[in-house]
């Protein structure tokens, strides 16, 4: 059976799949996280491809030390599974892959929010079951679109037929382009493919309008001989005029906006917040005056070391910034007693305990793994024995009991790091790490929404100050912008030294100039390598790696100035968008914004000469934008 495979080779992944249902031989694997793979062949003498599905379960786990170093997505425990014996499998026993031909396979169906896919044999009997346990079945389910020659049940919307190149529809759909004299062999789906890499998801539903036409026969109320070539004109058109409008949305925030944005205006850093300036600000109770002055001087200069302590814990929610002084004493108090309840519940835990409670267990080894390598070039970590690094294992698993649902997450312990070395306290480095931990816990979760909004958001923004260099990105395989992912997940940590870092998220924590300013950051950064990402046609590969070799060389002084630039820019634009707006937490007005500009309520004087520093409240509107097809999975490897 084996060699029925062999000229086989692989044309799309996704990893973090769990084998929900088999076929008997491969019952023992239920349950099991692995690999889906989609294998292509072309056998000399064959006109069409043929494909193959793959289910491989993992035989180690994802975590690698190698994998460490450059991680680039969310990394995730391997779910461990026991037999019905109790025992667990030997890992030196080698794995039964589960391969299925598509010409067995007849239908496929999505479940349960895109979390589960289904399929189905030629009498409906369940081949084998998927739940997708980071992010969901869409890239797979267009991978199949773009491979198989696929249409959907217009009794059961979520049920999608795969047709035979020798089915009567198929033949008929051949039939009827030919009849408009559209060459088809297998252009038609290449048509496809073509539409779906290069415009948006709109496109692709105004396609399915022409497939409709022919596969309307699944429910009976038309069928494949009553096409005419009247229908299928109608139809193209019809599709023409919807590639054209979702279209609209990119022209528009890019091309024809890269020729209306205002001259950008330069920013300079400032002075670092200084003790003196702080306590000015306190009032005989200990309560902060003006809460929107710290915060911009903070936005504009840093806060000076010598009060970093003090003010992040503002920052971080630690402390409500309309708390007197005494307030702040009880709420330590209290706030100690809870830290050390929780991390006496996991202190006490008998080893049968932890053995009979596996999501605790792997959770607790993934931290020991994680801390035993984050920052060991730092003094303050480095060495055998470090009492650092056990109070830094102490508060993530503490942080695990705290919030158990998120648990733990391959690079929480990089944003816990300079917490930790600056407070040199467990329980205040604990609560400071739980504020921080509020603000990007959406980076972290296991369905990857958060990160996939930001990489999402990111070229929508990059699309509209720089749509030559986001077009580019596009027709190289860039466009989902995941070469970007590590600046997004743990805020450039890994880019920057301890202090550069230090500086870069206490300007982040005050939300000012705007919400999202992060991504204006990771704007600025694209825009200065512009020419270098161009150069030579660099390809995804060569794009990722450049960036990479970013670490460490990055001016964030610099960038954040060049960001607050690009934010005024954006801002004063009289083309912006709905698309854009939001993304920023500026209000949505309903309408392109095409005939008039007005100031918004965010919008903040000129503070890059004159010092004056503005007050600003930035409410939080929490509206996706539409407008970019995001295509790959975030739950892809490409490590």
């Amino acid at each position: 059976m084996e060699d029925e495979f062999d000229d086989y080779q692989e044309c799309f992944s996704q990893e973090g799949i769990l084998l929900k249902e088999a076929p008997p031989s491969h019952e023992t694997y239920i349950d099991s996280i692995g690999i889906i793979i989609i294998h292509e062949s072309k056998k000399d003498g064959e006109d069409l491809k043929k494909f193959m599905l793959e289910w491989k379960p993992n035989d180690i786990t994802i975590d690698s030390d190698v994998q460490y170093q450059e991680w680039a997505v969310v990394n995730t425990v391997q779910k461990r599974y026991r037999t019905l014996s109790g025992t667990i499998p030997d890992p030196h026993v080698k794995f039964r892959c589960l391969k299925i031909n598509f010409d067995i396979i007849k239908s496929f169906k999505v479940q349960n929010k895109g979390r589960q896919l289904t399929f189905y044999d030629g009498s409906s009997e369940v081949l084998c079951s998927f739940l997708f346990q980071c992010g969901n079945c869409d890239v797979l389910v267009a991978a199949l679109k773009t491979h198989l020659r696929i249409g959907t049940s217009k009794r059961d919307r979520q049920l999608y037929v795969i047709y035979d190149s020798d089915s009567p529809e198929y033949q008929q759909l051949n039939k009827s382009f030919a009849a408009l004299n559209i060459k088809h062999d297998h252009s038609l789906w290449d048509f496809v493919k073509n539409i779906k890499d290069n415009s948006y998801e709109g496109s692709l539903g105004a396609f399915a309008k022409v497939t409709n036409i022919v596969f309307s026969s699944l429910d009976g109320t038309r069928y494949p001989d009553e096409i005419t070539k009247d229908d299928l004109n109608n139809s193209i058109t019809e599709l023409g005029d919807e590639i054209v409008h979702s279209m609209a949305p990119s022209l528009e925030d890019g091309v024809s906006s890269a020729f209306q944005l205002p001259p950008r205006k330069e920013f300079v850093r400032c002075n670092p917040l200084t003790e003196e300036q702080w306590d000015s600000q306190l009032n005989s109770s200990g309560q902060l005056e003006d809460v929107d002055d710290i915060k911009m001087s903070i936005f504009k200069g840093g806060v000076h070391p010598s009060i970093r302590k003090e003010v992040w814990k503002f920052l971080l929610d630690y402390y409500p910034w309309s708390s007197t002084h005494s307030e702040r004493q009880a709420l330590v108090k209290v706030k100690r007693d809870e830290y050390y309840r929780m991390k006496l519940q996991w202190k006490s835990f008998s080893k049968q305990q932890e053995n009979n409670f596996l999501d605790y267990a792997q959770r607790k080894s993934l931290v020991e793994k994680d801390v035993a390598r984050t920052d060991r070039t730092l003094e303050f970590y480095a060495g055998d024995n470090n009492i650092n690094l056990q109070t830094l294992k102490d508060i993530l698993m503490t942080y695990v009991m705290y919030n158990f649902d998120l648990g733990y997450v391959q690079g929480m312990s990089d944003l816990l790091s300079p917490i930790l070395w600056l407070m040199l306290d467990e329980c205040d480095a604990f609560w400071c790490f739980v504020g921080f931990m509020d603000k990007v816990m959406s980076n972290f979760e296991i369905d990857q929404a958060g990160m996939k909004e930001q990489l999402t958001n990111l070229h929508v923004l990059l699309n509209f100050v720089d749509p030559k260099l986001a077009n580019y990105l596009v027709e190289h395989e860039c466009g989902n912008m995941f070469f970007c992912f590590r600046w997004l997940l743990v805020w450039f940590k890994r880019e920057l030294s301890q202090e550069d870092v230090m500086r870069f998220w206490e300007v982040l924590w005050t939300g000012y100039p705007c919400q999202n300013f992060h991504l204006l950051v990771s704007v600025a950064i694209l825009e200065h390598e512009r020419n270098a990402l161009m150069e030579e046609e660099r390809g995804f590969t060569e794009i990722l790696k450049y960036i990479n070799e970013l670490s460490g060389k990055l001016d964030i002084s610099l960038m954040i100035c060049k960001a607050e630039g690009i934010f005024h820019q954006i801002n004063d634009s009289d083309y912006l968008s709905d698309s854009v707006r939001p993304i920023l937490g500026l209000p949505v007005i309903g309408t392109n914004n095409l005939d008039s500009h007005e100031q918004s309520p965010f919008e903040s004087p000129d503070i890059s000469s004159t010092g004056t520093q503005p007050c600003c409240s930035v409410e939080n509107v929490r509206i996706s934008p539409d407008e970019i097809a995001y295509e790959d999975s975030i739950g892809s490897n490409f490590l």
